[in-house]
């Protein structure tokens, strides 16, 4: 009886440890792309955020025993810069090399899919067929889609936009020829082809993780999250959160290799 005593106070003091490293202020602060359904939805009425983020903070703080705080950001150098500023203690993020350069990536937790959406009559049929002369490709500056495409695009030429346009303007930007698609993770691309004017492509330009990120230089807070995410994948958690959500073009995270 003493050695399982023994035992649970060990575990409350790692956790408690764990807790004072992830969250000095004695709270669970996270932050992600307030605009991307792919990692949740903020009600524009309440301010309640529901999805994948929303469910994965809740468990993590739960499971320390400490109050949680959910801080959306306008765009990807928003989330980095509150992990800077320490006004955030872990992120949300889509990976890419050149984020990597200023934050830590753990925790990989889902696959976002990224497609074209183009208009129905288009003489796009496949991502190959994009990237032609003549061809003019919009994306987000900054966004996962934009970064991968600005590199890898070779024929066609891409325009940056600097926010997302809505779909009205989205549908007029198409419809007139100004842009032949639109890059976008699958989600938008097939919510944007909701209406009758537009669809989104078949195949995926892009498969990408979406992780949990932490300021740089402490192996032991990744391995830390690491181990979290892998808990949470095994049981099915993320499974069932990405189906509560009902996010298009989506799926769990392999689990990663040790």
């Amino acid at each position: 009886m003493r050695g399982f005593t023994n035992f649970l106070l060990a575990c409350f003091a790692s956790l408690s440890l764990m807790a004072g490293e992830l969250a000095p202020t004695g709270t669970l602060r996270a932050t992600f792309l307030g605009g991307n359904p792919v990692q949740g939805t903020v009600d524009p009425k309440t301010g309640a955020i529901t999805g994948p983020v929303a469910d994965i903070v809740k468990e993590w703080a739960r499971q320390l025993g400490i109050p949680y705080a959910i801080l959306p950001a306008p765009n990807a150098q928003g989330v980095i810069d509150r992990l800077k500023s320490h006004s955030a203690d872990i992120g949300f993020l889509a990976f890419d090399e050149k984020r990597a350069a200023e934050v830590d990536f753990a925790g990989s937790y889902a696959l976002m899919y990224n497609a074209f959406v183009v208009p129905a009559d288009s003489p796009i049929q496949k991502t190959a067929d994009a990237d032609r002369a003549g061809v003019r490709i919009g994306a987000v500056r900054g966004q996962t889609q934009e970064t991968y495409l600005s590199g890898n695009i070779k024929n066609g030429q891409v325009r940056v936009f600097e926010t997302m346009p809505p779909q009205a303007e989205l549908e007029k930007l198409l419809l007139s020829g100004e842009l032949q698609a639109f890059g976008l993770n699958r989600q938008r691309a097939e919510t944007a082809a909701a209406s009758a004017k537009l669809r989104a492509i078949p195949d995926n330009f892009l498969v990408v993780e979406q992780a949990l990120i932490v300021e740089k230089g402490d192996p032991a807070k990744l391995e830390e999250i690491n181990r979290f995410i892998d808990g949470l994948r095994a049981s099915g958690f993320i499974q069932a959160s990405l189906d509560r959500a009902k996010i298009s073009g989506v799926g769990v995270a392999p689990a990663r290799k040790k």
